[in-house]
């Protein structure tokens, strides 16, 4: 949330649009992409709130076919995505973290090769891998979306060693920050359904559990969430 914070209670402007999935977005300022929006005169503006946009449309629509393809096929929020990948990395695919982390999703060198991304600088491969360790953190963790985020952000380790999010300041930021993004992301998952091909007697057998596979791909086809 935006808080308009004013030095005097006198009228301001309050902007309103539509965002690309169809989202109410309110801002004391204008959208980036000059699209189509109303403007209102607000009086008393220290006291209104306003919706921020999770990031501003023109660096965020050219990756939303990958972002919404695999978030969709591993049962992640898409725009939990997004907020992982605004404060990862600003939506720049070639970002380069000084500890060696790349990418839109900013993925270390080793979780990259142990996910068959050959090429973190490349969007789709990023995603691809960003939204499958991200959603191993959230299998990981029963779902508990702050946790997951705590992992991916400070590491497994960190976050089974406290039990709850890590007590750093950046960790317990970039946790906020996110769920502050994407807060139906936070939402517990009711019943997911996963698929994936087995061999059996040298031939392919569909299985479907709601626990994962311990090894291998697999796809989500069913996935509701708690209201």
């Amino acid at each position: 949330m935006l808080t308009l914070g004013l030095a005097s209670p006198a009228v301001a402007q309050i902007y309103s649009w539509r965002d690309a999935d169809g989202k109410l977005v309110l801002s004391d300022q204008p959208r980036l992409d000059r699209g189509a929006m109303n403007t209102y005169a607000v009086a008393g503006a220290s006291s209104v709130r306003a919706t921020k946009p999770l990031v501003p449309s023109l660096k965020s629509a050219r990756y939303d076919a990958s972002i919404n393809e695999h978030s969709r096929r591993m049962g992640v929020s898409a725009d939990l995505v997004r907020a992982v990948i605004q404060v990862e990395s600003a939506f720049n695919p070639s970002a380069l973290s000084t500890k060696g982390a790349m990418g839109l999703m900013q993925l270390m060198p080793a979780t990259a090769m142990e996910l068959g991304v050959n090429n973190p600088f490349e969007p789709d491969q990023n995603i691809r891998g960003g939204v499958a360790y991200l959603k191993r953190l959230l299998v990981r963790y029963d779902h508990k979306v702050e946790l997951a985020l705590a992992a991916y952000n400070a590491g497994m380790g960190n976050v089974e060693k406290y039990g709850a999010v890590p007590p750093f300041k950046e960790t317990q930021a970039y946790v906020k920050t996110i769920t502050g993004a994407a807060p139906s992301a936070t939402r517990a998952p009711s019943r997911i359904i996963y698929k994936w091909m087995e061999l059996v007697a040298g031939k392919p057998v569909t299985r479907y559990s709601n626990k994962a596979p311990a090894t291998g791909a697999y796809e989500v086809v069913s996935s509701r969430l708690r209201p």
